[in-house]
């Protein structure tokens, strides 16, 4: 595999892993924009503006999308964070200019009344479907609730009065405002021609405006809580919990996606054997999420309302024994396996690279090959692990449930 990097007159960043020995590729438009970069008038935006941009423009109609895409039986799709707003496709090679050239018009959509009035129906209806699901409502409240005051704290659906509200221009102006060359990646892995590539990246991106519109970084001071919502007739209490992580930029990061490997994962994990197995919960995890100059570790436990405060005292048991003593070598040794694995299965397919490719290069503007990934991880020690507890201690510090229960004490 051949790293590949240059960047068009207009500020537009193309970075591509070339590998001939697969038989496909993929690519997709890091837009560096999502819900933090909102105000509240216009809050859900971002992923509002996701489905439109599959609305067409004067040249490519919704019918001629779906149908090119159809045509040359290409893997498509886009996704909205609270940072980045993702359009990909995974193709066979010979596809690569009908599709990009798709793509990268439709980036710039007509954004036509009457489809965005219709769209904002969607919108709302999709804003009620994700209302009824308790693991996703917990994820929204625990955001918003830890980062008070933070931009991390605007929801990416936004709510049903701020979509209501929205209107065709504001969403014009805020597209004017961060579809900016500046603020994308162009991330390609797969079989491919570098110069081919760069050809039509001048072709039909050279003109897109110049510039990149700023985002304040500064890491969050959560001030945590507990936050509980009554959901009648929730048979279970899904509770959601955080407290502050290493932030995407930091070396920590590593050794915080390792250990929440060990405590939290799906199998084999200390919440796992003290929990799951035994069946005291249907679930129970703790996952890292790095963003751009914060990041958090995610508990969730799912479980019999009457359970709950057992359970997150046993929680609370493993994080301070973990805080205290830190992990053993035995279980960094199978975390590093485990996370080796899912490195090396990812790569083989282009699509599983191109999440990789283009978040470093969005957040740390580096590129890192499998190898890389690899060696760090086997370069990881319990003294790095050390390191991050001393800095980020496993905790509890927001709280959300969301269930049958109308108080927890906790």
């Amino acid at each position: 595999m051949k790293f590949q990097q240059t960047t068009l007159s207009n500020g537009l960043n193309i970075v591509a892993e070339v590998n001939p020995n697969v038989h496909s590729l993929a690519f997709g438009f890091f837009v560096r924009t999502g819900s933090r970069d909102e105000t509240d008038e216009v809050s859900g935006v971002s992923h509002f503006l996701e489905h439109m941009v599959f609305k067409g423009t004067d040249t490519f109609s919704p019918v001629d999308v779906n149908r090119i895409f159809d045509e040359v039986g290409a893997k498509y799709n886009a996704s909205t964070s609270e940072e980045v707003t993702l359009f990909y496709a995974a193709i066979l090679p010979e596809y690569l200019e009908q599709t990009f050239q798709l793509i990268s018009t439709i980036l710039y959509p007509t954004l036509r009344d009457d489809d965005f009035n219709m769209e904002k129906k969607v919108i709302l209806e999709e804003i009620g479907m994700y209302d009824d699901m308790p693991t996703f409502s917990a994820y929204e409240k625990l955001m918003h609730t830890h980062f008070e005051g933070h931009p991390l704290s605007r929801s990416i659906l936004g709510s049903v009065d701020s979509i209501t509200a929205l209107t065709a221009e504001q969403m014009r102006e805020y597209h004017r405002k961060h579809y900016l060359a500046g603020n994308i990646t162009l991330a390609v892995a797969g079989n491919l021609d570098w110069e081919r590539l760069t050809q039509l990246a001048e072709e039909y991106c050279a003109h897109w405006p110049a510039g990149k519109s700023d985002r304040s970084i500064d890491e969050a001071r959560p001030p945590g809580g507990l936050t509980v919502l009554t959901k009648a007739g929730s048979i279970q209490e899904h509770v959601a919990q955080m407290a502050p992580a290493p932030p995407s930029q930091s070396e920590l990061r590593f050794a915080a996606d390792i250990l929440s490997v060990i405590v939290g994962d799906d199998s084999n994990s200390r919440l796992y054997w003290e929990l799951i197995e035994p069946g005291h919960a249907e679930a129970a995890e703790l996952s890292y999420n790095d963003y751009d100059g914060s990041g958090a570790y995610m508990s969730f436990l799912t479980c019999h309302p009457d359970d709950v405060e057992e359970n997150l005292a046993k929680f609370t048991q493993i994080y301070e024994e973990i805080n205290q003593n830190g992990v053993t070598e035995e279980e960094l040794e199978q975390a590093k396996n485990k996370v080796a694995s899912r490195i090396v299965l990812r790569s083989e397919r282009p699509m599983g690279r191109l999440s990789s490719l283009g978040s470093n290069w969005v957040y740390r503007q580096e590129y890192r090959s499998v190898e890389d990934d690899l060696n760090t991880l086997s370069a990881l020690t319990t003294a790095d692990v050390r390191s991050l507890l001393d800095q980020y201690p496993l905790g509890q510090l927001t709280t959300v449930a969301i269930g049958p229960r109308e108080t927890l004490d906790i």
